[in-house]
């Protein structure tokens, strides 16, 4: 029998995988956060001033808190998150924000739908009025190339660029169910339904 050197036997135990698993409740909560603010017309509401307490009890207040954070440990949160920061992501986010606006009618009107992989289309290009094709053409063209840029933008954002697939699927259900009533989408088995 041969021997086997002690370090290369410690070496092969030391071996270990792992195995990151994608944040599929993450990356939900990732693509509702980007696409309502993309979709977001409304102006955001100006926050009220909030009532100030007097000294003497605000400094109550943060001495039992701070008793209370050395006597029970403050729980910090063990779900994982997915990083949907970055100067690209943040480009990306404008440019379709600034789009929408264009494309919004279009949804409305019946002619731009969402297909199951979340990209657009020109639903029906033979309803769109002659003036307007070129326009909507360009529009889902632009939207889609960065509704893919932001995908890998994401994947890469948090080092997993293997992970694009993923984000792009969970992308295409989020942007179904934050479409708004009366726009058109394809289901899994390629039919049109409205919303």
């Amino acid at each position: 029998m041969k021997k086997v050197p002690l370090l290369s036997l410690l070496l092969l135990t030391a071996c270990v995988t792992i195995n990151i698993y994608f944040p599929a409740a993450a990356a939900e909560k990732a693509a509702d956060t980007i696409i309502k603010g993309i979709q977001e017309t409304i102006p955001a509401k100006q926050e009220e001033p909030e009532a100030r307490l007097p000294v003497w009890q605000l400094s109550v207040y943060q001495w039992v808190d701070g008793a209370l954070n050395i006597i029970i440990a403050p729980a910090h949160a063990a779900e994982a998150n997915l990083s949907i920061d970055s100067p690209e992501i943040r480009r990306l986010q404008a440019a379709m924000k600034t789009r929408f606006n264009a494309l919004k009618g279009f949804y409305s009107k019946g002619f731009v739908g969402i297909k199951k992989d979340g990209l657009i289309t020109v639903k029906d290009a033979a309803a769109v009025p002659l003036k307007e094709r070129n326009k909507v053409k360009k529009l889902v063209s632009a939207e889609n190339s960065d509704r893919e840029s932001l995908y890998k933008a994401i994947a890469n954002a948090n080092g997993h660029p293997d992970w694009y697939g993923q984000i792009k699927s969970t992308f295409a259900t989020r942007w179904v169910s934050n479409a708004q009533a009366g726009w058109w989408y394809q289901t899994s088995n390629g039919s049109w339904k409205k919303k």
